[in-house]
């Protein structure tokens, strides 16, 4: 296993490097900040002595390695606008994004689960084909806009829960519900996919003939074999979400990560923009590390070489 994590870890710091450099290209591409930063009636002279003072001026490939040598230290530079270290602000931002994505993430999960076991146990076609209904009529609507709606009915109309901002546990409740339950018809099919092929398979029939009840049988046998491949699913759909609360967290105002790269890009704050992506990309591969060593500790055929 020591040997599977060292090579892994490698995998992913070759990873890391791969999307700094494109990255760092691609920042560039989207225009000068210099020429945002100062007025309209600024002369070239002084465009030159701010490209020269930021450190712009100088060639492409001398500011990669500089950028490629600081991050491998661990200096990120400073923000351009706001003259702080931009890992520093980074890391200010990232536990809003955190709280939004794992919370969302957790009751989304759970709430498949409750209503595929439910489903299964009750074993009714009907209650089966609503709940499916339901939950992908949810997810035909899109976040954003689903959001909207929780905003008008929730925040403008009925007035019990605030509308933006992250400054109570009550301003959670509609961003929360928002992603969570777009969440919940990705598992609640897989979960049943995976019900319907056990149904018919022989150790299921040689339980129901032993005499065990159809809710044992679910939770104690079906439940544990459905939850091993959603685990991969699950793994990638959170580093999705951590990465993919851009458009929400416009939104709702919220103070995360994926706002302040937005904000990085709409500036040209290049050492913001790095920052950010190479945070959402570690917290990427991190999360694919564990889902696989969790695979391997629940599921005992699995073995590494």
């Amino acid at each position: 296993m020591i040997s599977y994590i060292l090579r892994r870890m490698g995998w992913a710091a070759v990873t890391l490097l791969v999307i700094l450099t494109f990255v760092f290209f691609l920042a560039r591409l989207t225009g000068d900040p210099v020429r945002l930063m100062l007025p309209d009636q600024a002369t070239q002279a002084d465009v030159d002595a701010m490209r020269e003072t930021l450190g712009l001026n100088r060639p492409v490939l001398e500011q990669y390695a500089d950028f490629m040598l600081g991050a491998v230290q661990g200096d990120l530079g400073n923000s351009i606008r706001q003259q702080r270290p931009a890992l520093e602000l980074v890391l200010d931002r990232l536990p809003a994004t955190l709280e939004l994505a794992i919370s969302s993430f957790a009751i989304g999960l759970s709430l498949a689960v409750l209503l595929a076991v439910i489903g299964e146990v009750v074993n009714s076609k009907r209650l089966k084909s609503a709940l499916l209904w339901v939950a992908t009529t949810r997810q035909a609507i899109p976040p954003y806009l689903f959001g909207i709606l929780l905003i008008l009915l929730l925040s403008v109309n009925l007035g019990v829960l605030p509308a933006i901002g992250r400054n109570s546990l009550s301003s959670y409740v509609i961003p929360v519900a928002t992603m969570a339950t777009f969440e919940v018809a990705l598992y609640l099919r897989l979960f049943n996919t995976f019900f319907d092929e056990m149904r018919n398979s022989d150790w299921v029939r040689t339980a129901r003939s032993r005499g065990i009840s159809r809710t044992r049988l679910v939770l104690r046998h079906m439940l544990p074999n459905a939850i091993l491949p959603v685990i991969t699913v699950a793994g990638i759909n959170l580093g999705v979400l951590v990465g993919g609360t851009v458009v929400l967290e416009m939104v709702f105002n919220w103070p995360g990560l994926g706002r302040l790269i937005v904000q990085g890009v709409a500036q040209r704050d290049y050492p913001i923009v790095q920052a950010g992506v190479l945070a959402v990309a570690c917290i990427f591969v991190l999360i694919n590390l564990v889902v696989d060593m969790l695979y391997m500790l629940l599921d005992p055929r699995v073995r590494l070489s």
